[in-house]
C-alpha cells in the first residue's frame, strides 16, 4: 500500500510544486489544505500517513493546525514548512512534536528524506 500524504499550504503552486515532487516517487496526495482549519479537517477525514504543513498560513497557522491534529492523533506524523527566517517557529514546532523542518526553498531530495524520517519515527497512536 502506499503512502498516503497530505499537503497544507496556502499557495496553491507550493501544493503543486509538492504534489509533483511526491507523485514523481509514487507517493499518494490523499488531500490538500488550504489552511490550518482545512487541514485539520481534513486531517479527521483522510488519516493520512504525514502531512507536510506550511507554518505561515490564514485562518490557523501550521502550528495551531500541528496540534489540533496531535490532540485527535498523537501518534501523526507531521513535517512543518517554512522560509527562512522564522527559527524561532522551528524550535516551537520541534518542541510540539513534529517529525522534521524542511525550510523554504528546498530541494526535493530534502522533502523527500523529511518524509522518510517520519515514516521511520515510531507512531505513538499508531491504529487509534
Amino acid at each position: 500500500m502506499r503512502t498516503t500524504i497530505l499537503i497544507a499550504d496556502d499557495l496553491s503552486f507550493m501544493r503543486m510544486i509538492e504534489k509533483e515532487i511526491l507523485t514523481e516517487r509514487g507517493y499518494h496526495v490523499v488531500g490538500e489544505a488550504v489552511d490550518g482549519l482545512d487541514a485539520v479537517e481534513k486531517y479527521k477525514r483522510l488519516r493520512p500517513d504525514v502531512v507536510v504543513m506550511d507554518i505561515t498560513m490564514p485562518n490557523m497557522n501550521g502550528l495551531e493546525a500541528m496540534r489540533r491534529i496531535l490532540q485527535i492523533d498523537p501518534g501523526a506524523r507531521i513535517i512543518m514548512c517554512s522560509a527562512l527566517g522564522q527559527q524561532h517557529l522551528i524550535v516551537d514546532a520541534i518542541k510540539a512534536g513534529v517529525k522534521d523542518f524542511i525550510v523554504k526553498p528546498f530541494k526535493p531530495d530534502r522533502m523527500l528524506a523529511a518524509i522518510q524520517k517520519a515514516l521511520a519515527a515510531p507512531s505513538e497512536g499508531a491504529g487509534a
